[in-house]
């Protein structure tokens, strides 16, 4: 009996052996069929929530119009709008549970592709309300090889501050910034709530490629591995407006400016010009540059003399990134000759509709379509009208989405981005 033991006790080591060998030295499928079946329990569904339940969001990416004229009367119903909003006080306790909160919201844990995982990113996202847009901006684009910096405002109401601290707790690489500003509209404080993610996010790893900068009222148009090689295929290069100021623009930073009861004020008094003389470029707060950008914004003596001399400008923010992308020897840099002038629509940080470029279809003074949503401070708050046009478009992110304004737009945008993202698995 001790005998036959034995035998098969060294029977099942050498079938356990070779059971090992063949999984160790089996060719590697191109496709494994039950793979997305693993994870079809990330993809988002009526069970989920949300206006799916009441909306096609396949007919409204197509721009059918019965669909979007449904979609646009829910928008104006209060009740709709109350069953869709999450409040901060979900988050504050949902997060006390990290892994429940995770798989509930169904975030990508994992990274879906090695090439996006040798690819790693960093994002700066500044917030002063609205938690839920920051949630599922975050949902949308959070992977475990990325970083990301929060900046929660000074002057958010403390609901806010908490859930997004709740929400940054439950992941290794998402933190709050060291520093936080009290962001005064127009004025230095929001670039330097930038600044101060920049500087956390350069010292925090040495791996990630490319940093992004992005508010709460942004939303990705691409999925991960699409902004991946849309960034590999920069070779190195930044992608961000910088083109020549024009007159009506120049007072802005011609004239000293003060914060006066949080919000800046013309003073009359003119400031000095530019220091080495460099000349100041037109752009907007968004951006997609390298990691030597970066280093140059907190190195370069250039750029922080430029820095220095901007803290009491009106709208920094739509000149500084502009200008530091034309200074020779900047990583990923272009001459400051207006052959490499770049538009926002020829950039791909951000696409942003502002009320005075839209236009009728077939119009040669319109930049692109009317507006489907509304208008805050003269750019676009995008409706679900608008989602087939921003799909099309080639900018990895759009600004402006409110989903206390139009919730479909999102929920069929992040659908959309899911389904299309569990896809490339294959």
């Amino acid at each position: 009996m001790l005998r036959q033991r034995r035998l098969f006790l060294k029977l099942s080591l050498v079938l356990g052996s070779l059971w090992i060998y063949v999984l160790l030295h089996r060719p590697k499928a191109a496709w494994d069929p039950t793979y997305m079946l693993r994870y079809s329990w990330l993809e988002y569904t009526d069970d989920d929530g949300g206006p799916v339940k009441v909306c096609n969001c396949s007919e409204i990416l197509r721009g059918e119009r019965e669909a979007l004229e449904q979609a646009k009367l829910l928008t104006i119903t209060k009740d709709f709008h109350k069953n869709v909003q999450i409040p901060d006080e979900y988050y504050i306790n949902a997060t006390q549970d990290c892994r429940n909160f995770k798989r509930s919201r169904k975030y990508l844990t994992f990274p879906l592709s090695q090439e996006e995982e040798d690819f790693p990113l960093a994002y700066s996202i500044v917030v002063h309300h609205k938690v839920q847009n920051f949630e599922r901006l975050l949902r949308a684009i959070y992977a475990p090889q990325h970083f990301y910096c929060i900046h929660v405002d000074k002057k958010s109401d403390a609901s806010v501050l908490s859930a997004i601290t709740g929400i940054v707790s439950c992941f290794p690489n998402v933190f709050l910034v060291n520093r936080t500003e009290s962001v005064v509209y127009a004025a230095w404080p929001r670039v330097q709530a930038d600044l101060n993610c920049m500087g956390d996010l350069y010292k925090i790893s040495t791996k990630w490629k490319y940093f992004i900068n992005l508010c709460g009222q942004d939303f990705p148009l691409k999925t991960n591995l699409e902004i991946v090689r849309m960034l590999r295929s920069l070779n190195g290069g930044n992608s961000l407006e910088s083109e020549r100021m024009v007159d009506a623009k120049r007072w802005r930073f011609s004239y000293v400016h003060n914060i006066t009861n949080g919000s800046i004020q013309f003073t009359g008094v003119l400031k000095e010009p530019p220091p080495f003389n460099i000349p100041i470029l037109s752009g907007n707060a968004y951006i997609v540059v390298n990691r030597g950008f970066i280093r140059s914004v907190l190195e370069d003596k250039r750029v922080l003399a430029l820095m220095e001399w901007s803290k009491d400008t009106n709208s920094p923010d739509e000149f500084l990134w502009a200008t530091i992308q034309r200074l020779h020897g900047v990583p990923g840099s272009t001459w400051p000759n207006p052959k490499y002038d770049m538009t926002d629509m020829n950039a791909i940080a951000r696409v942003v509709k502002w009320m005075w470029h839209e236009g009728e279809e077939g119009s040669e003074q319109a930049v692109y379509p009317e507006c489907q949503g509304d208008h805050v401070r003269a750019i676009c708050v995008y409706g679900a009208g608008d989602v087939q046009w921003l799909i099309e478009q080639h900018h990895l992110f759009g600004n402006k989405f409110d989903t206390e304004r139009d919730p479909i737009a999102v929920f069929c945008l992040e659908k959309y981005l899911r389904q299309k993202a569990l896809a490339e698995l294959r």
